[in-house]
């Protein structure tokens, strides 16, 4: 006996994939910016993340109601790669994040 999925599936799974793939390249922070949304692991407590945004010696801008995403300002030069090395996932323009997320 085979299992079949429903036709719609492919579908659904085919649009969520691009709908995360749009909005990961156009919440992308640009090298040269001066002021980041970084997110961290979610299990990460807000202790944890100042933690790592201190390691990576960067500024503190300030948190959002999230505790593993935190603006910042990072260290000129290496500041995106010493925030990645320190637990960071990925880095956001918070402009563009803040009105998606709002926070």
């Amino acid at each position: 006996m085979t299992i079949r999925r429903p036709s719609w599936l492919n579908a659904a799974a085919l649009l969520a994939a691009s709908f995360v793939a749009v909005a990961g390249l156009s919440l992308q922070a640009r090298q040269d910016t001066d002021i980041v949304a970084v997110v961290f692991p979610p299990w990460w407590t807000a202790g944890d993340a100042l933690g790592a945004v201190a390691a990576a010696e960067a500024a503190i801008v300030r948190t959002t109601a999230l505790s593993s995403i935190v603006v910042v300002r990072p260290r000129v030069g290496d500041g995106l790669a010493r925030l990645r090395a320190a637990g960071g996932w990925f880095a956001l323009d918070p402009r563009a994040a803040g009105a998606c997320l709002n926070f």
